[in-house]
């Protein structure tokens, strides 16, 4: 069962054709990589999908129902986050702060009972809270949820940034280059972590990454995108035995 369709996806700025006619099906349950060399359209195929780019032609289909050219909150409010090529924390905010103030979305009390502080209020925000600690302590930083986000190690702010997205109780979780400035060791311990946030959260994620290990290791089915185009798509083994993705990776034929 496909969570997410793409259909005859095609972008365009000016003349350019930045993402051209792509077809791909994202399955339930799934963890799915898109991969590419640099300037192959990859990110902004996930601004297509989050709404942050207006679609030119095509279809972006979820849970079977169309969400193409959704502004960016309609698109959370379905069930897709993200994190971004860029890191995006609030970075003056402590570690803690920055997994709450994403948790607070889930919040269904208004300004009224949070000002005087009901028992559904007092209640709720014990529940936020429990649940900030405990995707901190998942991504290993219960430990330094006091400290400032932009003090925090690049590979930190990187697992920071998942757990942010992961507090908005995603169906679907898009990563851009989660392994980023990771050293090898802090890239398998990244593989090991999406795994274990698949099952525990019961999520569909896609995940952008040059780094071939990180997506060998942890992805069931990809997609190879050149120049904005569909080049394969198949199990790891399948595109990574692929003489067409050779050649784009390493500019010689296979």
């Amino acid at each position: 069962m496909s969570v997410l369709r793409l259909v005859d996806l095609t972008k365009k700025f000016g003349g350019l054709t930045a993402v051209g006619n792509v077809d791909f099906s994202v399955e339930k349950g799934s963890i799915t990589g898109l991969i590419g060399p640099n300037g192959a359209g990859k990110t902004t195929i996930f601004n297509l999908i989050t709404g942050v780019y207006k679609v030119t032609n095509g279809e972006i289909l979820f849970e079977d129902e169309e969400i193409t050219n959704k502004q960016p909150y309609m698109v959370a409010e379905k069930g897709i986050t993200r994190t971004f090529q860029n890191i995006r924390l609030f970075k003056k905010l402590s570690v803690y702060d920055n997994v709450l103030t994403a948790c607070h979305e889930n919040a269904d009390y208004n300004l009224l009972e949070s000002l005087i502080r009901t028992p559904k209020c007092r209640n709720q925000e014990k529940l936020l809270k429990e649940k900030a600690e405990n995707l901190l302590d998942i991504m290993g930083l219960l430990d330094r949820k006091k400290i400032i986000a932009n003090n925090l190690p690049y590979g930190l702010q990187r697992r920071l940034e998942i757990a942010r997205a992961l507090a908005l109780n995603p169906k679907l979780l898009l990563l851009d280059e989660p392994a980023a400035g990771m050293n090898p060791d802090e890239e398998v311990q990244l593989m090991h972590l999406i795994a274990e946030i698949r099952d525990k959260f019961d999520l569909t994620v896609f995940i952008i990454d040059h780094h071939m290990d990180l997506i060998m290791g942890v992805c069931e089915r990809m997609m190879v995108l050149n120049f904005g185009c569909k080049l394969a798509e198949g199990t790891p083994q399948e595109v990574q035995g692929n003489p067409k993705v050779v050649e784009a990776y390493l500019g010689v034929e296979a």
